[in-house]
């Protein structure tokens, strides 16, 4: 095995501890050593625990998806044998706890045999499992060990007995396979050329999010702790405070909503996060938000369900609930990340959107991107931009109107303290200068106040480039899509033109408002559109049947995990299978059908 990607899983339960961690730091090691990595995981939701699946994808160059088949599984138990051991792919790698499992005895599989409980027993180290596995890793692939003992201290370093402990496991796996499997490393995966000099990052997509929302001025956050959203309030708990800034865990999603539009009435950008069952619970204060015109962020991380549904599960389910989630029309701005990397960026724009246009904004992530680690390019804070909403002057001579029709439908707000500047934010519909108010001409006037503002955004969509488009724009096959299913797209897309077959792909990252021009310009030159979704009704296909009169191919997935790579190009490949017959059947039109010879 050589410069090829690497897809490795890791199995086994939680209750022994460490799965989980396995993969996470092994990835990390073959990061820092310059490569590039890309992971997926699920968990039990149970506190009980249960069976816990980590994977990551690791090769050279950067990689887009989990990969499909495995080239490696580390199974730590019988169980893990027995869910993965036929997605091996022919001429892959078992290494598992002899201790606790055996695989079949078939001979297609390289099988390495490591007695971890007995390892761990020599050390007296029974937890130290994981870091045994790591170290036995390290050398198969003949991975620096200075860079995993380097990593090993970043992630065990705060304590020096535990430090020490788990220094001795890295060593004990390295010294079990160097001696017991093979004295020089079979597998290798070299990374490019001067890739460890490189300046990365290996991140989670919540890491990203939260960093970006630090950059963007983000001062106040308020949040209930719910799975895969917790993240971003713990990162944010640690690390608001260095900024001046606030954090606090609320009773609830409501309360979280309430206190992030108090902090924004009061001037801070704020934010809070969730995940659908939250979501759904803050739709009244969303319309609050609306109807009161107080910027706010709404992340949310979506999850499984309906109802509790699966919270370690990955969907697109909540696209709806975004857009249309409300009591009457509550216009707002609904924006979506493709990647890790994405999240940063997005989420500075989804606080400047909200600041400008002064509506809520609900930003969709998803489980599978919120929990990822992935290498990403270092940041680049140039492309760090604030834009401030809009103040009210108290030495401009006119009279204070919150409410006050405009052309773009955004008018100056004051802040608390502001002499002439006093305005109650009422749910209520209500005059000029906020006062309850339900006569016709002034619920005629905020309503297109309201959505004239929301409308106006799509303006953005080309300013801030809000869209990622590639593939073939001459292409009979166009890709719309959104969010994190990008990944295998590009994967599918690569494939499917090496052998011949043309593919455009576009990936919105505002969802609403849609932008007329950039989606009808895309979907006007092709044949067939193909929406790949995580979600059982297609919610975005129908949106974009319902808003444009096309009809789509609707390729759904919705069992909680993210799309394949073959999923997406067996797609493509069937579709352009429909569209084939049709060109020969023009071309030979055009061959029998003979000029006629001009008369003299």
């Amino acid at each position: 095995m050589s410069n090829h990607s690497l897809t490795l899983r890791v199995g086994g339960d939680s209750a022994a501890g460490g799965i989980v961690t396995t993969g996470e730091v092994f990835a990390r090691i073959a990061a820092y050593a310059g490569l590039e990595v890309y992971t997926t995981r699920t968990i039990p939701a149970e506190i009980k625990g249960g069976h816990v699946m980590f994977q990551a994808r690791i090769a050279p160059t950067q990689v887009w998806s989990q990969g499909d088949e495995l080239d490696m599984l580390v199974a730590f138990d019988q169980e893990s044998i027995d869910r993965y051991y036929a997605l091996i792919r022919p001429g892959g790698i078992l290494v598992y706890n002899s201790n606790d499992g055996q695989p079949p005895a078939t001979n297609h599989i390289t099988k390495y045999a490591l007695p971890l409980n007995d390892l761990a027993k020599t050390i007296n180290f029974q937890r130290g499992r994981n870091i045994i596995t790591i170290g036995a890793l390290v050398k198969l692939f003949d991975l620096p060990r200075e860079v995993a003992s380097t990593v090993i201290e970043k992630q065990f370093g705060r304590r020096k007995e535990l430090l020490e402990q788990n220094l001795l496991a890295l060593k004990t796996g390295y010294e079990y396979v160097e001696q017991h499997i093979t004295a020089t490393a079979p597998y290798r995966l070299t990374p490019r050329p001067g890739a460890e000099k490189e300046e990365r990052l290996v991140l989670s997509g919540n890491q990203a999010l939260a960093i970006g929302a630090l950059a963007a001025g983000c001062r106040f956050f308020a949040g209930y702790p719910i799975t895969p959203a917790s993240d971003i309030m713990e990162f944010l708990a640690a690390e608001l405070p260095r900024f001046g800034g606030t954090m606090i865990q609320a009773e609830d999603e409501m309360a979280a909503l309430a206190m992030a539009l108090g902090a924004s009435y009061g001037g801070l950008r704020a934010m809070t996060a969730t995940s659908g069952p939250g979501l759904a619970l803050m739709q009244e204060l969303i319309g609050h938000a609306t109807m009161t015109e107080i910027p706010v962020v709404v992340v949310d991380v979506q999850r499984a369900g309906p109802s509790t549904g699966m919270p370690t599960k990955v969907t697109q389910g909540d696209l709806r609930m975004s857009v249309f989630g409300a009591n009457d029309d509550s216009p707002r701005i609904v924006l979506a990340p493709v990647s890790v990397e994405d999240n940063f960026y997005l989420i500075i724009h989804a606080f400047n959107l909200a600041e400008k246009y002064q509506v809520p904004v609900i930003f969709l992530s998803d489980q599978d991107m919120s929990v990822r680690v992935q290498t990403i390019p270092a940041f680049d804070l140039s492309r760090v931009q604030r834009e401030p909403r809009l103040l009210w002057d108290p030495n401009s001579g006119e009279k204070f109107q919150r409410y006050k029709d405009t052309p773009s439908g955004v008018s100056p707000m004051s802040l608390p303290g502001m002499k002439g500047g006093q305005y109650v934010a009422e749910g209520l519909e209500h005059n000029a200068e906020g006062e309850p108010n339900y006569d016709l001409h002034w619920r005629t006037t905020n309503m297109e106040k309201r959505a004239r503002k929301v409308r106006l955004a799509v303006q953005e969509v080309e300013r801030l480039q809000l869209y990622e488009r590639f593939g073939d724009e001459d292409a009979d096959i166009g890709i719309l899509g959104w969010g994190s299913t990008i990944g295998p797209v590009k994967e599918a897309v690569e494939l499917a033109q090496a052998e011949g077959i043309k593919v455009a792909v576009l990936y919105p990252k505002m969802l609403y408002p849609l932008s007329r021009p950039l989606i009808e310009n895309f979907i006007a030159k092709r044949k067939a559109i193909i929406v790949p979704e995580l979600n059982y009704v297609g919610q975005f296909g129908r949106m974009i049947q319902a808003e444009f009169w096309r009809e789509v191919i609707s390729l759904r997935q919705f069992g909680g995990i993210p799309f394949r790579t073959r999923d997406v190009y067996d797609e493509i490949k069937r579709v352009y299978a429909t569209l084939k017959p049709a060109r020969k059947k023009t071309v030979a039109s055009k061959k029998v059908a003979p000029k006629k010879k001009a008369r003299r």
